[in-house]
C-alpha cells in the first residue's frame, strides 16, 4: 500500500466533510461543503439525499488534488438513520426523514406497536419503536406523501446512497440496518421479510454486508460525476456515529464512544446481545460485535441557538465566559430537550427548560447552564447503561466539542468518568478513510493511526451531585406541563 492516498467522506447534520488520508493515517487534507436540514413542520426535519451525492462528488474532485495517483479507496459514511426512499435509479422521489430529531412518525409508532406488539419488536429487535427508529417513518410516507411513495422502489441512508451512486451495488450495513427498527431481526441479523411487507410494502431492501466489506468498484457513471478513476473499490459505509468511534479507536467490547456534536451520542461495545429498554440495542460495524446505542436530541444545537440569540460571538468568547462562571451556573438549571429527548426517557414531547433566573445571570452562565445540561443528560445515559448491565472500561471523547477543554471537563465532573481524547479530531470522516485502507491492507490498526493523546479526569464538585438530582426531579415535575406546551406547538 506504498503512497495510497484514501478518501473518506461523511454526510452530516450540517456539513459534509472528506479527507484525504496516506496509508501511515497522515491527514492530506480537509474540505467541508455546509449545508442545512429543513424544518417545514413541527416535528419533521429532512433533507433533499440529491445534496449527499452533490457534496460527495464536489468533495473528491477538490481532494483529489492530494492524491496525484488516483485515491486507491473509498470509505464513507453518514447521520442515521435515515430513510431516503428513492426510485430503483436511486434517484430521491422525496426529502428524507432524518434520524431520532425527525418525530414525525408519532403516530405510525403507536399504530405498529398495536398491529405487531411493542413488546414483541423489542425481543425480536433489541429495540422498542421510537422516534430514532425507521420503521413507522415508511408508513408516514405511505399515508402523507403517497405520490412520493408509489413512485418509490428503494431506500437509502446517506453512505448507502452514494456506494449506490460510484458503483451501482444496493448494499446496506447491518448496524444501519438494525436501526431500521422493526425491519432487521437482531437474532439472525438479516431482514425481517414479513414485517416488512408489513411496514414499507413494495420497497425492495438492500442486501446486507458489514461496514467495510467490499461494497464494489467505481463503475464509469460514477467516475465521470466524481473524478474518480473506474475500478477504485469502495467499502461498505455506515452511520457517522459509529465511523468516528472508529476514528479514535473505541473497538473493544467495553469501550464507550461519547460524541460531542449537534446531538450527543453514546455507543457502548459488547461481544453479545445486551438490551435495555430505554436504550437502542444494534449489531456493531463488524461481526461478532454488538452495541448499546443512546443518543441524546440537542447538545452542540443548543449553543449554537445561544449564539445566534446573543448576537452571533465567537464560540471562544462564550467558552471563556462560561469558563468563569462557577460549577452550577451560578444557580440555574436547564434541561436540554430543545427537539425532545431520545435516550433515555425516549420523550419526543419533552421541552427545554431554564430555571432558576435572576437579572444577575450573564450569558456566561447561561452557556455553563447549557454544557451542564449535557452533561447531566451523559450521566443520566450512563446509569441507564449501568441498570442494563453494559460494562464501561474505557471512554473516548469526540467530536467537535472536545476542541475546548472545558465542555469535556463538565461532563467528567458531572458523571465522574475519565474520558480518553485521540490526537486527531477529524471525526467520522477519518473513520471512513481507516475503513477505505483495510480494504487494502486488513492489518492496519487504528491504534498506530490515532493514538490517545489527552486524558481528561474528573474532579469532584458537590455541586453536580446536587444539580444531577434536580435535574432529574425538574424533568419528573414538569413533564406534563412539556407536553401540553408541546402539543400547543405541534397543533399550530
Amino acid at each position: 500500500m506504498t503512497n495510497a492516498v484514501m478518501l473518506g467522506v461523511d454526510v452530516g447534520t450540517s456539513s459534509t466533510k472528506g479527507v484525504a488520508v496516506d496509508e501511515k493515517g497522515r491527514l492530506l487534507a480537509v474540505a467541508v461543503r455546509q449545508h442545512q436540514v429543513a424544518r417545514p413542520a413541527p416535528g419533521i426535519v429532512e433533507m433533499d439525499g440529491a445534496i449527499w451525492w452533490d457534496e460527495f462528488s464536489s468533495l473528491a474532485r477538490e481532494l483529489s488534488a492530494h492524491a496525484p495517483d488516483g485515491f486507491a479507496a473509498v470509505g464513507v459514511s453518514g447521520m442515521g438513520p435515515c430513510v431516503q426512499l428513492t426510485d430503483a435509479d436511486h434517484r430521491p422521489t422525496t426529502p428524507s426523514a432524518l434520524y431520532g430529531v425527525d418525530t414525525r412518525a408519532t403516530a405510525e409508532i403507536q399504530e405498529l406497536n398495536e398491529e405487531l406488539g411493542a413488546d414483541a419488536i423489542y425481543e425480536r429487535t433489541d429495540s422498542y419503536l421510537s422516534t430514532q427508529s425507521g420503521g413507522p417513518k415508511f408508513r408516514w410516507f405511505a399515508k402523507h406523501r403517497p405520490e412520493a411513495y408509489r413512485a418509490s422502489s428503494r431506500f437509502h441512508m446517506p453512505a448507502s446512497l452514494i456506494v449506490a451512486r460510484l458503483t451501482g451495488e444496493y448494499v446496506l450495513d447491518r448496524q444501519s440496518a438494525s436501526q431500521s427498527t422493526p425491519l432487521y431481526d437482531a437474532a439472525t441479523q438479516e431482514w425481517d421479510r414479513a414485517w416488512a411487507d408489513v411496514v414499507a410494502p413494495g420497497i425492495e431492501l438492500p442486501r446486507l454486508a458489514w461496514a467495510g466489506d467490499l461494497a464494489g468498484s467505481v463503475h464509469s457513471a460514477g467516475a465521470e460525476a466524481t473524478g474518480l478513476r473506474e475500478g477504485t473499490p469502495v467499502a461498505v459505509g455506515t452511520i457517522d456515529a459509529w465511523a468516528e468511534g472508529l476514528s479514535v479507536g473505541a473497538v473493544e467490547a467495553g469501550d464507550l464512544m461519547l460524541m460531542y456534536g449537534t446531538t450527543m451520542f453514546l455507543v457502548a461495545n459488547t461481544d453479545h446481545r445486551v438490551r435495555h429498554p430505554a436504550m437502542w440495542g444494534t449489531s456493531g460495524l463488524v461481526e461478532g460485535q454488538w452495541n448499546v446505542a443512546g443518543g441524546m436530541a440537542t447538545s452542540g444545537a443548543i449553543t449554537g441557538w445561544l449564539r445566534e440569540l446573543f448576537g452571533s460571538p465567537d464560540f471562544g468568547a462564550l467558552v471563556d465566559e462560561a469558563g468563569r462562571s462557577n460549577p452550577g451556573a451560578n444557580g440555574l438549571l436547564m434541561l436540554p430537550y430543545f427537539e425532545g429527548e431520545r435516550t433515555p426517557i425516549q420523550d419526543p414531547l419533552a421541552r427545554g427548560t431554564i430555571t432558576g433566573l435572576t437579572i444577575g445571570h450573564t450569558r456566561g452562565d447561561l452557556y455553563r447552564a447549557a454544557l451542564e445540561a449535557t452533561a447531566y443528560g451523559v450521566r443520566h445515559n450512563v446509569e441507564t447503561y449501568r441498570e442494563g448491565g453494559v460494562a464501561i472500561d474505557k471512554i473516548f471523547a469526540i467530536g467537535g466539542g472536545t476542541q475546548s477543554r472545558l465542555w469535556p471537563q463538565i461532563v467528567s465532573d458531572a458523571t465522574g468518568l475519565t474520558q480518553l481524547i485521540a490526537e486527531k479530531a477529524v471525526g467520522a470522516s477519518y473513520g471512513d478513510a481507516y475503513l477505505a485502507a483495510r480494504l487494502l491492507d486488513p492489518s492496519v490498526r487504528i491504534g498506530d493511526w490515532n493514538p490517545v493523546a489527552e486524558v481528561v479526569e474528573p474532579n469532584a464538585h458537590d455541586v453536580y451531585e446536587q444539580g444531577y438530582q434536580l435535574y432529574l426531579d425538574l424533568y419528573r415535575q414538569t413533564k406534563d406541563i412539556q407536553h401540553s406546551l408541546a402539543r400547543a406547538q405541534l397543533s399550530r
